[in-house]
């Protein structure tokens, strides 16, 4: 069962809602259903009855062993049907989600796709505007505003965006977050071509930016759920990120040869381009982010109900955890990585500083990449709040020993793992919180791990950052990766308390 069964945490509440689910076993035999809903009373061979816990994930019984929530087992047959809520959902028949299942429905593969070059033009602007901002103004205090301006609005506005996505359609709500990109980036480019750029200019496009970025957020994530459902949502989910992992790792290298290639001003009005493809899929596509499940209820948009989806989340430690392990990475680690790379970069060697730099960034972002691809694949790692946890504590130990290491080809393998586990971790807490959101509230409750995941990466800033400014960069990147360790045994402990 997704976030409770490798915990030992009851998946109860958790706001089910949906089909039902079932699977049978005998001896020799083994089932995997997948659903949510509310169980039906499951009888074990010894004459032990229990009620399977309201929830949703995937579930497996072998050998003709069944399991009670209150924890009562018995050999036998044990079988449980869930009962139909609002919506669709999974049916158990013994069979898994095929590999790359997201990528065989024609919608989600067009939307990943483009969502992929969305994410690359996102980053050609940071490359082709941060070096313009500092050719023009040579401003260390406008640098560090790049970096606040980008992260504040997740932190700010997530959970209002995501009643937004919650209550009107998720194609216009992404749509108008994609245009005011590209209306930043003409911006950019006007301002360029006529040499009119001042610094408060910079300052309200770099706003409007981070405002469009967190306005994307929960509304992209309610759409793979609606292109794909329940069972492939992992799926999604995996895929989503390798995607946007690989717009991460070519934007750099797009935009330094649009810079090289058509200058600055001609090169952000091209970037204006890369943005199409997604928004005009959008208007063909029939899927709404609602279309699985019935109208949700019309969510009032504001911070006071913002606020008071954050205390409904308090009763589901499975959630609550999820939520607060993805803020942890942001806040001890975040986009440290990135930022204080140069200073890696000249300290282990391994070439010229630029070489060195240019592959210690490249590695990182490949073992996004490649773990994506690989664990689709696979399947090796199953959505689970034990894997979710696992994951994040082996992100923790990689990026310490890439700290305090001074061996270069050790510090290149450390970022590739390290890739791999954080992109495992982050896919599979998200797919967690889909699985256990409410259906009405599914925006919402995104918009509150969007706010944690993306928002607290203003954190590392402080923690790697200008800590690294008092003791060095290796020092506080060891002391904040081994704090976010510790904060992930401590979840562990919090996620096995009975919610």
């Amino acid at each position: 069962m997704i976030g409770a069964a490798d915990t030992g945490v009851t998946a109860d509440s958790g706001g089910a809602n949906g089909g039902a689910g079932e699977g049978t076993s005998s001896t020799g035999t083994t089932g995997t259903g997948a659903g949510e809903g509310t169980a039906s009373t499951g009888t074990a061979s010894t004459g032990t009855t229990g009620t399977s816990a309201t929830g949703i994930g995937t579930g497996e019984c072998t050998t003709g062993t069944g399991a009670a929530s209150s924890g009562a087992t018995g050999t036998g047959t044990a079988a449980g049907t869930g009962t139909a809520g609002g919506g669709s959902g999974g049916r158990g028949g013994g069979r898994a989600a095929p590999r790359f299942a997201a990528l065989r429905v024609r919608d989600s593969r067009t939307y990943l796709i483009g969502t992929g070059l969305a994410m690359m033009a996102d980053n050609i602007e940071h490359v082709i505007t941060y070096w313009v901002l500092w050719e023009k103004f040579h401003s260390p205090t406008l640098a560090g505003f790049q970096v606040i301006s980008h992260w504040v609005p997740f932190l700010l506005f997530s959970v209002t965006f995501g009643a937004l996505a919650d209550r009107y359609d998720c194609r216009r709500v992404i749509q108008i977050a994609q245009m005011l990109f590209m209306v930043v980036s003409a911006g950019w480019g006007v301002l360029f071509l006529t040499d009119s750029l001042q610094i408060w200019h910079a300052c309200v496009l770099l706003v409007l930016h981070g405002c469009a970025g967190a306005l994307w957020g929960p509304a992209e994530q309610m759409m793979l759920h609606d292109f794909v459902g329940r069972e492939a949502l992992p799926s999604a989910v995996r895929l989503n990120a390798t995607f946007r992992s690989l717009g991460v790792l070519c934007g750099p290298a797009v935009g330094s040869a649009l810079l090289l290639g058509l200058g600055p001003t001609w090169g952000i009005f091209a970037n204006i381009l890369f943005y199409l493809p997604l928004t005009l899929f959008l208007f063909r596509t029939k899927y709404t982010g609602h279309v699985r499940d019935a109208a949700p209820a019309r969510a009032r948009v504001g911070f006071r109900d913002a606020w008071r989806t954050l205390r409904g989340l308090r009763g589901d430690h499975t959630l609550v955890a999820m939520i607060v392990l993805a803020g942890l990475g942001s806040f001890f680690v975040g986009a440290s990585l990135q930022s204080t790379m140069p200073e890696f970069a000249a300290s282990l060697g391994g070439g010229s500083e630029g070489t060195a730099y240019g592959v210690l960034l490249f590695a990182n972002g490949a073992g996004g990449v490649i773990g994506g691809m690989v664990l689709e694949a696979t399947g090796w790692i199953r959505p689970s709040v034990r894997a979710a946890l696992v994951c994040t504590l082996l992100y923790g130990l990689t990026t310490l020993a890439f700290a305090v290491t001074s061996s270069y080809p050790l510090a290149l393998l450390m970022l590739v793992v390290g890739g791999v586990a954080t992109l495992a971790s982050t896919s599979i807490a998200q797919t967690v919180v889909q699985l256990r959101a409410p259906v009405a509230e599914r925006g919402r409750v995104l918009g509150v791990y969007s706010m944690s995941s993306s928002g607290l990466r203003l954190g590392s800033g402080f923690t790697v950052g200008l800590a690294g400014a008092a003791v060095g960069v290796h020092t506080s990147l060891a002391a904040s990766a081994a704090a976010l360790c510790a904060g992930t045994v401590a979840i562990w402990g919090y996620a096995r308390t009975k919610s």
